[in-house]
């Protein structure tokens, strides 16, 4: 990919070599990054514009990291889907494509490009702003709790074989809805075992469900709820807040972390009050195009 401004990307040929990409848009961004698409936006200085940005994540020939942003999403959707399939594609944006190349990387990469020196970040005097860096995950906290979310909704399965509907029976009106069993999230990847020892109405998950319910009503960020895929005629729900997340199937039960909670996941049951409110949160969720 040919270099994409004088001042960020100078090395042999201008030439960054692409080792990764991401998708920045209001249905599908890096959740480590933030709580919403405005504030993983924020995270690398970016406006929050409604089609969203393309992330390649890459080194120069000199090993340093770079993140170009380009407004082609599509591509960086189609070499995303590409690889996903084990297939080869040429990621190379059109420089016209190009919003900005910045210094550092927002997420962490665990490849390197070959025949250049190691990963580092570019001299200062070849960078107008300081390197982006990875959100820390070494303790729990924000990004920790939202990789974790992460990590239920991609394992959505192994997860749930773990509650048994018996824990939620006769569970009625939403304290009874948030009635639940705890887990052990292992951070920043949520790989624990439900426990069974949780006190009824746990205060947390019934404020989580007060929140969300408020969204209905006052729509918050751009992709604080987001809606995916899910098999059958289900999605997928994620829905974000302040100190919480709420990971979901439309048909199903639902599971909350909490940042007060560390390493803890809190499974919700269905009850009366849980199938309407993720009804209401999917309608107003945004989308994949």
């Amino acid at each position: 990919m040919a270099g994409t401004d004088e001042n960020a990307v100078a090395a042999e040929d201008d030439a960054l070599y692409v080792l990764t990409a991401v998708l920045l848009t209001p249905a599908k961004f890096p959740s480590v990054l933030g709580d919403d698409y405005p504030e993983a936006c924020a995270a690398l200085g970016l406006p929050p514009l409604a089609d969203g940005y393309g992330l390649v994540l890459g080194q120069d020939g000199d090993g340093a990291r770079w993140t170009v942003v380009v407004d082609d999403v599509s591509l960086v959707a189609v070499a995303i889907a590409s690889w996903d399939c084990g297939m080869e594609y040429d990621l190379s944006p059109d420089e016209r494509s190009v919003v900005a190349a910045l210094p550092g990387w927002p997420l962490a990469v665990a490849v390197a490009a070959p025949n250049v020196p190691a990963p580092h970040d570019p001299a200062p005097e070849v960078a107008d702003r300081a390197p982006l860096s990875p959100p820390d995950t070494s303790t729990w906290g924000p990004a920790q709790r939202r990789l974790g979310a992460d990590e239920i909704a991609l394992q959505w399965a192994m997860w749930r074989e773990q509650i048994d509907d018996a824990e939620f029976a006769g569970a009625t009106g939403p304290e009874a809805a948030a009635e639940s069993p705890k887990g052990s999230a292992q951070t920043p990847g949520a790989t624990g075992e439900a426990g069974r020892d949780a006190p009824q109405g746990h205060g947390g998950v019934r404020r989580v469900l007060a929140e969300a319910r408020a969204y209905v009503d006052s729509p918050p960020p751009l992709g604080r709820v987001r809606s995916s895929f899910a098999p059958g005629d289900a999605r997928t729900l994620r829905a974000d807040g302040p100190g919480w997340s709420l990971v979901a199937r439309t048909d199903d039960i639902a599971f909350v972390l909490l940042d007060e909670e560390p390493g803890e996941v809190l499974p919700v049951g269905r009850g009366p009050e849980l199938p309407g409110l993720l009804e209401a949160l999917d309608k107003m969720a945004v989308r994949p195009s």
